[in-house]
């Protein structure tokens, strides 16, 4: 990401024949018919103002920017049928950061509607009959198709780790907090968590510098991670997303947990319907008819959620917090890792996939990121690794030191795919 020798107007060029030339299968951007001549005003604005050197960050860098965040002059749909002027709002902060440092806003990538499990267009761009994963699938696939070298996504449960990992890109989910979320159309607002994709860890590091409050670089930890694998979600990996991680063979300490995974996974179902339902207390009543019957089916099993369940499950939840930070820390453990998903993207574009691999520590509200880990029968496959809170610097220090070993491994082939 560092300046080039082409020029901004000279890479909105050839961005926009690549976008033209691509998502007409992918489907990764959301339409925009002026894209050229806006993004070609915004770069030559950009060489004015930087036209004596001292580039910033992420000049001249596009960027993808899901499309439930508010960006100046670009209509906010949330995936949804909804009339766009109903949703939108003033420009998101992540949005502002990233113009500050000299990025151009390459346009919204689709998503689920609502950021929830109505899938969007998007193909996958290994396979266009498999899923790229979801909520932010846009994002994802724009970065793997190379349309663009930085993303913008969303996680509630598993929409950055999961899309990363179908993808076969590297995406990062902060602590919960860690980026701004004002300008968004939350999910869950007291889950919502924005996150960045990136073709490669330095990619990630560099946008996060930038995007993540008091952000301070730190150096390498001189010693290999300990990890810690929770033994009771690996039951939920499929045969070849298992035998994947076995294949890494990264020497970890096994750990049961003191609770069943289904205590987070039913509280955490409370406490993001509830608040989905809060959100839409007002659209809903209006738009019914416009929401897909997944979204719809969603809000009103939130709205029959009532106050003193919700309550009870934001109580379990900061239980669960310190639970889990006391065992972290009575097993001794840097990082827990993972597959990032349960297995490589699944055939067909009715589903995402399953979010359960990265439901625990958004519960957590923990920071996550997913390495690309080789490929099934041409798929690719991920690894997640999930720090404490506010330890995402770390998180991506003790990544530097595994990420070689892990982006080493080759395909896994198991059996054709279905056609």
């Amino acid at each position: 990401m560092e300046p080039a020798g082409t020029k901004p107007t000279e890479l909105v060029e050839e961005l926009c024949a690549r976008i033209d030339r691509i998502d007409p299968l992918l489907h990764a951007f959301t339409p925009e018919p002026g894209r050229y001549l806006r993004l070609a005003a915004e770069a030559g604005e950009l060489e004015r103002r930087y036209s004596g050197g001292e580039y910033p960050p992420l000049y001249g860098v596009p960027v993808g920017i899901k499309d439930v965040i508010q960006v100046d002059g670009l209509p906010t749909h949330a995936g949804s049928a909804l009339p766009p002027g109903v949703l939108a709002g003033p420009e998101a902060t992540v949005v502002r950061r990233l113009r500050a440092v000299g990025a151009l806003i390459a346009g919204k990538t689709v998503t689920a509607e609502f950021a929830l499990n109505a899938p969007g267009p998007t193909r996958n761009p290994h396979n266009p009959a498999h899923t790229p994963g979801g909520s932010s699938s846009g994002s994802a696939a724009a970065v793997a198709a190379g349309l663009v070298p930085l993303a913008i996504g969303t996680q509630t449960i598993g929409s950055v780790i999961r899309p990363a990992a179908y993808c076969g890109v590297v995406g990062f989910r902060p602590t919960y907090g860690r980026i701004p979320t004002d300008g968004l159309i939350a999910s869950a607002p007291s889950l919502d968590t924005l996150g960045i994709f990136a073709p490669d860890l330095a990619g990630v590091e560099r946008a996060a510098a930038v995007l993540c409050d008091g952000w301070q670089p730190v150096a390498g930890p001189g010693r290999p991670p300990v990890l810690g694998v929770p033994v009771d979600y690996l039951a939920a990996v499929s045969p070849a997303g298992r035998e994947v991680f076995e294949r890494l063979g990264l020497t970890a300490r096994q750990v049961t947990l003191p609770w069943s995974p289904a205590e987070p996974a039913e509280d955490m179902r409370v406490i993001s319907r509830y608040e989905l339902a809060q959100v839409h207390r007002e659209l809903f009543p209006r738009f019914a008819n416009l929401y897909r019957p997944e979204t719809a089916s969603a809000i009103r099993h939130g709205q029959e959620i009532n106050p003193t369940t919700y309550a009870a499950a934001l109580r379990a939840r900061s239980r669960y917090r310190r639970r889990l930070t006391e065992l972290t820390t009575a097993e001794g453990i840097d990082l827990w890792v993972t597959p990032a998903a349960t297995g490589p993207a699944p055939l067909g574009l009715e589903s995402t996939g399953d979010a359960v691999m990265s439901l625990p520590w958004s519960h957590a509200g923990w920071p996550a990121l997913s390495l690309p880990a080789g490929t099934v029968d041409g798929l690719p496959v991920g690894l997640q690794l999930i720090a404490p809170a506010d330890r995402d610097e770390q998180l991506l220090s003790f990544c530097r030191t595994l990420s070689c070993t892990i982006q080493g491994l080759g395909e896994l082939r198991r059996r054709p795919h279905a056609r």
